[in-house]
């Protein structure tokens, strides 16, 4: 990418009164998606071989962790220690910590393992709010017609209605957890419309919605007396019945000592968040560090169905400049106060609030025909106009958007005098494991929820669906979880990965990799191996 306009040259023509010029009309959005979504990227898709989706299109570099060798097997076990649970939850994010909490609720026992800490995750990092249906002109209905639309009717519709039936009552809960939300002058709560939807409709807290979720979160879940918490934890192997066909518990390692334990349970609730930190494609993201996508790896080896593996969304708004900043997030919210993209000629070229998929293309276009702003031979990005918000609303950057203002400053710049350069970073996958609408996956016994789970959003997310499914589902999959009131298993074991392993063979696949990652490699330690 040599061409486009010079950054220097590009901030020296910036000018905050500056006629933006009319906005051009969208007119194919089918062939703007095609062309540039990083999605339909040549040699991107690959199809798969072996499992519950063989012969399905997966990302290239999701495909080989999906058809992976696994980290241990049987000689593994021997000796190992055991610990008895009513309820495994696996991931200690929004999702799992609502998880945990309900079946808590619901009389289990519950055993929370997290990679890194009670909280690292990406729910910390949602910035922009949580969607529910309140205002009196909006409705459960309407919510519903939104989602599938902006998903392109790709979404299971039980799904749809289950999350968006779950809004108010899901920001009832909250609230009588702790969690503060903005509030209009009369007091009640402050809504936003956003990308792609039809009416305000996103409740939220300043511009850190998911840090304040996380915080009220992680305290009831360390105050709770019947939730046991393991740290820096991950799972390395999920565990069958004796014919490999029942999800009855995990094996767990220790990022401290690299020592195993087995925890055998009625249930396992995978809540292990996204794959961010695969860089699909070669973006940047914005997620945390843990997120390699291994509850996927997991639930495939394990013989769970799969959705949406070809289906991943990039935000439009992540950071290019300063490069260390590099895929930081610049909440939508920005956008839905009023933020206009701009390109490096000056000019306004995209709808702001159409959805993700469709400006992260429009933006993508603009850089690819040399109407970007350059900053070096392989990187253009667009201005998000911050100056012109601050000037048609003073004081909003400062009193809505603290975390923005803080990553900012840190940086050197002011983005209420210096318009931001931002270009689409890997933020979210759309599909993962199928569910029901108690996040039952097709295996007995395992459930997934939050950014694990598929078949929600479809091809699209919109902004604030992720906060509230991973309450909503988190919630109803911690009940059903609670459900199967038998004393567990008598025997565990891996005859999946050995069933897995046969098919690998069969279908002349390498067996030099494994999985699942558990750490990025240019993470402290690296992936991790025994």
């Amino acid at each position: 990418m040599s061409n486009g306009i010079p950054l220097a040259e590009a901030l020296a023509r910036y000018r905050i009164d500056a006629d933006l010029g009319s906005l051009p009309e969208l007119t194919d959005i089918d062939t703007l998606l095609n062309t540039y979504h990083p999605d339909h990227l040549r040699d991107s898709v690959v199809k798969l071989a072996v499992g519950a989706n063989a012969g399905d299109s997966c990302q290239r570099e999701l495909a080989g962790l999906l058809q992976a060798e696994a980290f241990i097997d049987e000689a593994d076990l021997a000796g190992t220690p055991v610990t008895d649970i009513d309820v495994l939850v696996i991931g200690g994010g929004g999702a799992g910590c609502a998880a945990a909490l309900a079946a808590a609720e619901n009389g289990a026992r519950v055993l929370l393992a997290t990679k890194l800490r009670l909280g690292d995750s990406n729910t910390v990092m949602a910035e922009g709010g949580i969607q529910a249906a309140i205002e009196p002109d909006d409705s459960i209905q309407r919510h519903i017609q939104d989602t599938l639309r902006g998903g392109h009717h790709a979404g299971d519709p039980a799904l749809v209605s289950a999350l968006a039936g779950d809004g108010p009552e899901v920001l009832h809960w909250l609230i009588s957890q702790g969690m503060q939300f903005d509030q209009t002058p009369s007091g009640d709560l402050h809504t936003r419309r956003a990308g792609g939807m039809s009416t305000p409709r996103l409740v939220h807290c300043r511009d850190y919605t998911g840090l304040e979720m996380m915080r009220v979160l992680r305290e009831a879940v360390i105050q709770h007396r019947s939730i046991e918490v393991w740290e820096q934890s991950p799972a390395v192997e999920l565990l069958s019945n004796e014919v490999g066909q029942k999800c009855v518990g995990a094996v767990l390692t220790s990022l401290i000592d690299g020592q195993l334990r087995i925890v055998r349970t009625r249930s396992v609730i995978l809540a292990t968040g996204g794959l961010g930190r695969l860089h699909l494609n070669g973006f940047p993201t914005s997620n945390h560090l843990g997120a390699t996508g291994d509850g996927l790896v997991l639930a495939y080896r394990i013989g769970a169905r799969l959705c949406e593996l070809d289906s991943f969304q990039y935000h439009p708004t992540g950071l290019l400049h300063p490069s260390h900043l590099a895929g930081k997030l610049v909440t939508e919210g920005v956008r839905a106060a009023g933020a206009l993209l701009v390109n490096g000629l000056g000019h306004r070229f995209i709808d702001e609030l159409q959805p993700r998929d469709v400006v992260c293309a429009a933006i993508l276009r603009e850089c690819r025909e040399g109407r970007g702003v350059r900053v070096d031979e392989q990187h253009a990005g667009v201005w998000l106009d911050t100056p012109r918000l601050e000037r048609a609303n003073p004081g909003i950057l400062e009193q809505q958007f603290t975390s923005l203002m803080t990553r900012t400053h840190v940086a050197g710049i002011d983005p209420r005098r210096e318009p931001l350069l931002v270009h689409p970073t890997l933020h979210y996958q759309n599909g993962g494991a199928v569910i029901d609408v108690n996040g039952a996956t097709t295996v007995p016994g395992l459930y997934a929820v939050g950014e694990v789970a598929g078949g929600i959003h479809g091809r699209n997310r919109l902004m604030g669906n992720a906060l509230l499914e991973i309450i909503s589902f988190g919630r109803r999959a911690g009940v059903a979880a609670t459900t199967d009131r038998d004393r567990g298993p008598k025997k565990v074991t891996l005859e999946h990965v050995n069933n897995l392993r046969r098919a690998l063979t069969l279908a002349g696949l390498p067996m030099t990799q494994r999985a699942p990652q558990v750490l990025p490699a240019y993470a402290a330690g690296g992936v991790w191996n025994r």
